[in-house]
């Protein structure tokens, strides 16, 4: 099977296929080292994001500790996305068969180009033009519409998207971008979310900083919109083949909303989001909300099949988005980044994320999985894009948490081989000189005691001082910590003149014996 005219699963190397048309936000302008130093010098976003992820990571642990077959909830979340991208083909055919017979319309956009000018289309034909000479739509909180900057990209076209959920409101009426995934405003306190509201929303002159006080302006800020808008847009935590089900799972109730008033809904949902069969919704609907808000279900699990005469939208569009997944699905070594239900359990366990906050990652998926899932879909084909990779110390964390068992730290040393591959070859060259050279060396005992002999002289030459400073690709090494000062003689040297040693002191005792 062919997706998009594209072999879905390919055999040759992902390199050679170059995704056409933009990407949308998954593509860095500046490296992460850079933007990073700009943000670690914010003591106010560390303070907010370090407060906010400890009280997430506090409650996760509550409710993760009182299952008793987590790791098994966790064994078969994995098993089931692995199959799913084993199979994709024919799952995706499944879908959109069933999809379709419900009275839903499928798109199919390779990029982001394709999916912002299907949306903007299906917006235009769908939703009147009001008095300002705009039209509206309100939408549903989404990383795939985030992507592909679907927002920044109606906004060109005369049409203002509303968002409903709380947080991607703070982001929006602040002309920010989200820097978490599950809680895009967790860089704001509550004094600058009262601030913001105060500035851009009518009506709000006077606010505490009291969340409930917070909550009911935006309420009265979004019902009318909930009330006379036409069209909705919304992602998909689901897709269920085997029936053409769409599911949207959230906690505020403006999803379902947003999925039930508006005369048309369409939605934007990646290739990768798709589930067998409602059975296996027994799992991530337990992995789901205990991973990303630390709660034991979620407050409003929102599931439609197309269209019901007399019932919700009578328009029913989906847009099945690519924009590199499939690139990444080429990948043999990363491809399980696919896995990932976007709970963020791995960013807020992360000791980079925490420090640096979502922003520096340049890209709508931050954190751990966005240091790999961004390079996977886009490639390492510029410094700045292989530069995520090392947004890690590899300590593993994200790993224990992940609730589909993604082994982050595998993949992001993968990357950082590619990216060494791809945008530092004389890096690469220096280093396949030095390990051919070493190879050499350390192949032959005499090759080595020979190269050692020399030692003596070099230890001489440093005085036996720390070595701080060194040339090539070495000096990576020691711009930021030293070597030990070298030895004046080798462990073979020294192991050979203690045998030596051995021997007279046996030989000595041997004629004393004998006297």
């Amino acid at each position: 099977m062919t997706f998009l005219g594209m072999p879905l699963l390919r055999s040759t190397h992902h390199d050679d296929h170059e995704i056409p048309g933009g990407q949308g936000n998954i593509i860095e302008d500046e490296s992460f080292a850079k933007v990073s130093h700009r943000h670690l010098s914010n003591q106010q976003l560390r303070d907010n994001i370090g407060h906010a992820t400890a009280s997430i990571r506090d409650k996760r642990a509550e409710v993760v500790a009182e299952l008793d077959d987590w790791e098994a909830l966790r064994e078969a979340g994995s098993r089931a996305k692995n199959h799913v991208m084993e199979n994709l083909p024919e799952y995706l055919a499944q879908f959109e068969e069933k999809f379709t017979a419900a009275g839903g319309i499928i798109h199919w956009a390779r990029d982001a180009d394709e999916a912002n000018a299907i949306v903007t289309e299906l917006v235009e034909a769908n939703a009147p033009v009001l008095d300002s000479g705009r039209r509206e739509v309100i939408k549903v909180k989404s990383m795939a519409t985030e992507e592909i900057g679907l927002n920044e990209h109606l906004e060109t076209q005369d049409i203002d998207a509303f968002e409903t959920d709380l947080a991607e409101l703070i982001v929006q009426l602040g002309d920010d971008k989200p820097s978490h995934i599950l809680v895009p405003a967790i860089h704001r306190n509550r004094d600058e979310i009262r601030d913001i509201f105060m500035d851009k929303m009518p009506d709000a002159d006077e606010l505490t900083n009291e969340p409930a006080v917070l909550a009911e302006a935006a309420r009265r800020y979004l019902r009318s919109k909930f009330l006379t808008t036409k069209v909705a847009i919304s992602g998909a935590n689901f897709g269920i083949a085997d029936t053409g089900t769409l599911g949207v799972v959230e906690s505020e109730g403006n999803g379902r909303m947003c999925l039930t008033l508006p005369e048309t809904l369409i939605t934007v949902m990646g290739i990768e989001k798709l589930l067998p069969s409602f059975d296996d919704l027994e799992v991530f609907l337990q992995l789901l909300p205990r991973s990303s808000t630390g709660e034991r279900m979620n407050p409003y699990t929102s599931f439609w099949t197309g269209k019901t005469p007399g019932d919700g939208p009578q328009n029913v569009h989906l847009v099945i988005l690519d924009n590199g997944r499939t690139r990444a699905l080429a990948d043999e070594h990363g491809r399980t980044a696919l896995n990932c239900i976007r709970c963020s359990a791995c960013m807020n366990v992360c000791p980079v994320y925490e420090r640096t906050g979502g922003h520096a990652y340049g890209s709508t998926y931050p954190g751990p999985i966005g240091a790999i899932l961004s390079p996977l879909m886009t490639g390492v084909k510029t410094e700045e894009n292989g530069s995520l990779p090392y947004a890690s110390s590899l300590c593993g964390a994200c790993y224990d948490v992940c609730p589909v068992k993604i082994n982050i730290p595998e993949i992001l040393v993968h990357l950082r081989n590619e990216d060494v591959e791809a945008n530092h070859s004389p890096v690469s060259s220096q280093l396949d000189t030095a390990l051919t050279g070493a190879s050499w060396m350390m192949s032959e005992g005499k090759r080595m005691a020979a190269a050692e002999s020399g030692l003596p002289l070099a230890h001489k030459a440093t005085g036996g001082n720390p070595i701080n400073s060194l040339p090539g690709i070495a000096g990576a090494w020691t711009s930021s910590r030293d070597i030990p000062g070298l030895p004046e003689k080798s462990f073979r040297a020294l192991w050979s003149e203690d045998e030596a040693r051995t021997q007279d002191e046996a030989r000595a005792e041997e004629e004393d014996d004998e006297t």
